[in-house]
Order: structure tokens, then sequence, then C-alpha cells
């Protein structure tokens, strides 16, 4: 059974928008050394064959530089290398996959049709296939099954199981079913997906090896495992070097800065972090720019966001008879009739600029 490291959807290049541009520039340094990090675990866990399926790239302009660190990563390694590209990084003659010579390790997929690579040594197959544009619909396993022949039949495909009339390639779980494969290894899905089965064919996405905003949160990595006739079986590696991660600090019988404090996590300084207040809090509400110049050094990035509720006292001057109870009761009724979260944090809002500018205080 052949130790097989199952990668996907680097993105090398990305803009990492959500950054300040310092920062952005950073992370595109950062992500190249990905392809570094894959070729030492290639040989530290002594790798026989790395699949690949897809999105290396962002897109079809990429830097000189990550080119070159890319190519000479996969050349260190001691084993067959596959490449499938996939809707970011098709195969045209323009892409890098054809403009460059590549290690002869190296074979990359560049028709839209099943290609099969036999490798004796390994008693396996490798089929798998290229997006040729940055859009497919046809489904590339219809129709397919591979042989019964003693050897282990891999798939290694950039698509989406997710979708029969996706746009970026349809994989029915029929299809996966009749494919006679065992193990298909998948690209386009960010969230690594376990090890899952339909029939007796087990598949599996790694999910992305780094985050690059708050929908691919915390560990991010590759599948580090074996695959043959006699089975499959894959486990979760942590390649990422920072995570995204989306932290609680409630201020209910609390100060914001303390909630704050409890809620930075060991890593704060490797990390890009989304703190969301939570809890009640009285009138003056939180000073979000303050606390994020005095804690944003602690964190390689902070983004702090306001969702606490106001505290009973808040509306506690609501029956006076004087502008401050007119308007209380008015922004009380309309919290109370709010029909969404975000509609509730604006009337909050409002009732804590309102009193700000009925008491003659900064309003921030």
């Amino acid at each position: 059974m052949p130790k097989i490291i199952h990668a996907a959807d680097f993105h090398l290049d990305s803009a990492f928008g959500g950054l300040p541009p310092e920062k952005a520039r950073e992370r595109r340094r950062e992500s190249r050394e990905l392809a570094d990090r894959l070729a030492a675990l290639a040989e530290a866990e002594g790798a026989e064959l790395v699949l690949l399926p897809g999105d290396l790239f962002d897109g079809e302009r990429v830097y000189p530089e990550t080119l070159e660190g890319l190519r000479a990563a996969l050349g260190r390694m001691a084993c067959p290398v596959f490449i499938a590209p996939g809707n970011h990084d098709p195969f045209t003659p323009a892409s890098p996959y054809a403009r460059m010579a590549w290690p002869g390790n190296v074979h990359i997929f560049s028709r839209g049709t099943l290609e099969a690579v036999a490798l004796p040594s390994l008693g396996c197959v490798v089929h798998g296939a290229a997006f040729t544009s940055p859009e497919r619909t046809d489904q590339v396993l219809a129709g397919f099954t591979a042989p019964q022949d003693g050897l282990a039949h891999i798939l290694c495909l950039h698509g989406d199981v997710f979708g029969k009339d996706s746009r970026y390639g349809p994989v029915t779980r029929e299809q996966i079913a009749h494919s006679g494969a065992v193990y298909l290894a998948l690209g386009h899905v960010h969230q690594c997906s376990g090890l899952q089965h339909q029939g007796e064919v087990r598949w599996a996405y790694p999910g992305c090896p780094e985050g690059r905003g708050f929908d691919e949160l915390e560990d991010k990595g590759v599948l580090v495992g074996e695959v043959g006739p006699e089975g499959v079986s894959v486990r979760f590696t942590p390649l990422c070097k920072r995570r995204y991660r989306i932290l609680t600090a409630d201020v209910t019988d609390t100060d914001p800065r303390s909630a704050l404090e409890a809620a930075m996590p060991e890593t704060a300084a490797l990390d890009i972090c989304r703190v969301v207040f939570t809890g009640e809090i009285g009138g003056q509400g939180i000073d979000l720019a303050a606390l994020e110049g005095a804690f944003r050094d602690r964190f390689y990035d902070l983004e702090l966001r306001d969702q606490t509720r106001p505290a009973q006292s808040l509306w506690e001057r609501a029956g006076e008879d004087s502008l401050r109870g007119l308007f209380l009761r008015e922004l009380r009724e309309r919290y109370e009739a709010a029909g969404t979260e975000q509609e509730r944090e604006h009337l909050v809002r409002a009732v804590r600029f309102g009193l700000a500018a009925l008491d003659g205080r900064d309003l921030g």
C-alpha cells in the first residue's frame, strides 16, 4: 500500500484582501513556503506518492519566485507527484503548467478527459484530468469504471461532489461508487471532509492548507496515509503557519478590556483573530477603536465586533417625562419589535449615540 500525501487548494499568490497591505504582502510571501513545508512533510513521512488535485495557483498570473519555489520543492520530493489543474489554475497554453519545464517526477494532467498513469513499483494506477478553462459542467467520471486487474486505482480530480449542476466539475456519488477506484483524491472544497465512502470507494477533500479569510477557520492542512486494495487510511495533518479564528468575549459582569484579555489565545501573535463581544453592557457601549489600538500589537491581526445587548439599566429612565424618556421609550418599542439581530444592533447603537448627545459626551 503506497504511502500518500493528498493536498489541494494552495491558491498561491492570493491577494489576502482582508488584511492591511503590509500584512497581505507578508502573507503572500509566507504562502510560498507551503511547498517547502509540504516537501519536508513528504520526506518525514516517507511519502511514495503526492496527489495535488488543483488550485495550486489563485490565477493564471503567477509571480516568478512563486513558480521557482514550487518547482524546486516538488523536485525535492523523492516520489511521483501528480497535479490535476482546477478552476483557478486550468491547464491552458498560457498557464504556468504549460509554459515552464517541471521536474521529471511531476506529472501534470493536461486534458479534460481521464488519463491513466501506471506505477507498477507501487502496485497502483493514478487517473486524473484537468480543467482546461475556469469552468466545466461536464461530468468527467460519467461512465468510468476502473479495470479489476489487482492494482490500486486512484483518482486525482478537482471537482464538486455537492452539486450535480455545479460549474466546477460535478461528480455524483453514484459515479464515485461505480468508479471501481480505491480512493478519490479531490480538490475544490476548502474544508477538510475527513474520509468519506460511497459504496466501496473512499474519497476526501483535504481542505486548503492555509486559511485566507474568516470562512476558513482554525487548523488547515493535508491528508497523509496509505491507499491500497486492502483499504484506505488517512489522517489530517496541519500544515498552516497561521490560523483565522473567531473568538467571543462576554462582557456581562466585567469590562470589555478584561473580557478581551480572557478571550486571547496563547497563539494570538501568530493568528488572525475576530473577537466578537457578547453579553450585556450599559449605556456607553464599547469603544472598539480604542480597544483595537491597545491590543493590535498583541495579535498578528485583530478585528473587533460588537454584538452585545443592552443591559436593563440602559432603559431605566424610559419612564421619565422628558426628552430623554420619550427617546428611550420610542427606541425600546422599536428594539422589542425588531425582527433581526442586525436591526437590534443598529437600534442599540442609536440609543448609545443618542444618550451621549443628550449628555454632551463625545460621540466617538
